[in-house]
């Protein structure tokens, strides 16, 4: 077996089409259709049947492309370290991250990264609190920046960065506005501005919410953190927001107020997978990055 059998196997799967698989791939159609046979061959199963002027999968050749995607990604990422590991400096990381951590943390770490190791590439990628984790463990992206950190998964290793509060965010013109602080109880009969279902932040709050003796009114949904901000800014409801997404500035005609009862926070840290080593590049981030909080924490 043949790893470019392989890779013609997939992508006439994907295309389920010879010729257009010939087409992408720059390769006669006679050559593919010869490896394709070889395979079926070895393997001694069929992994195509025709249908119409199309093919298709067969059961086992659906089992099979499982497997030979998995096979074609461990090679490609057997290729990135050997390529990393003859220069480290020259490497390119593949990270995660979610929307609330989107206009501080991120563009913080990889700007001050950056200027200790230009070379070093990106490959930013945004997804929900499931798919990060999910990502991490099937090697989609090396590393992933996550609040709050697991803490109970055993394929994935988390290291909090950081703890930070979380706070009421309301429109200017709320009668609690001018209150130095609140108790979230105090906010039991408003309207409440949320993430969609799904989201971790929105768990949050409900149970935050929960903690402090009500069920809170859901009357909008904001797809992000700009979208909830705005929502507010226009007085549809309120919110419990991290305090890092209202780092530099409250958005306008808003108001954050600390929560004094109950205690609301959430950790902030980076997750890696337990089943393979990070590659010379990665490990090179990950070790500024623990450095680089570490310090945070020992000024603030």
């Amino acid at each position: 077996m043949e790893l470019r059998q392989l890779i013609y196997f997939v992508e006439v799967a994907e295309r389920e089409h010879v010729s257009a698989a010939a087409e992408h791939l720059h390769i006669a159609q006679s050559a593919i259709s010869r490896q394709i046979a070889r395979l079926e061959e070895e393997l001694s199963v069929q992994l195509f049947e025709r249908v119409g002027r199309n093919i298709q999968l067969t059961p086992i050749g659906r089992i099979f492309l499982t497997h030979a995607r998995t096979a074609i990604k461990a090679i490609d990422y057997a290729k990135l370290q050997i390529d990393e590991y003859l220069d480290p400096e020259q490497g390119s990381i593949k990270i995660g991250f979610p929307t609330s951590l989107a206009n501080h943390l991120l563009p913080t770490v990889i700007s001050a990264f950056r200027e200790e190791q230009p070379n070093i590439s990106f490959h930013l990628s945004q997804g929900s609190y499931a798919s990060l984790i999910k990502s991490v463990k099937n090697n989609e992206v090396g590393l992933a920046f996550l609040g709050p950190v697991p803490a109970d998964d055993s394929l994935i290793k988390g290291d909090i960065l950081f703890t930070e509060n979380m706070s009421a965010l309301l429109p200017i013109s709320h009668p609690l506005a001018d209150r130095p602080s609140l108790r979230l109880s105090d906010l039991r009969k408003d309207s409440f501005v949320l993430l969609p279902e799904g989201f971790v932040l929105r768990k949050m709050a409900i149970e935050a919410c929960k903690q402090a003796g009500f069920d809170p009114i859901i009357s909008s949904i904001g797809e992000d953190m700009d979208s909830i901000k705005g929502l507010v800014s226009a007085g549809i409801g309120v919110s419990l927001l991290p305090d890092s997404t209202l780092h530099e500035s409250t958005p306008r005609l808003t108001v954050r107020i600390p929560i004094d009862t109950p205690d609301v926070k959430r950790s902030v840290g980076i997750i890696t997978s337990k089943t393979r080593d990070l590659s010379p590049s990665e490990k090179v981030f990950y070790q500024f990055i623990i450095d680089f909080y570490s310090v945070l924490e020992r000024y603030k």
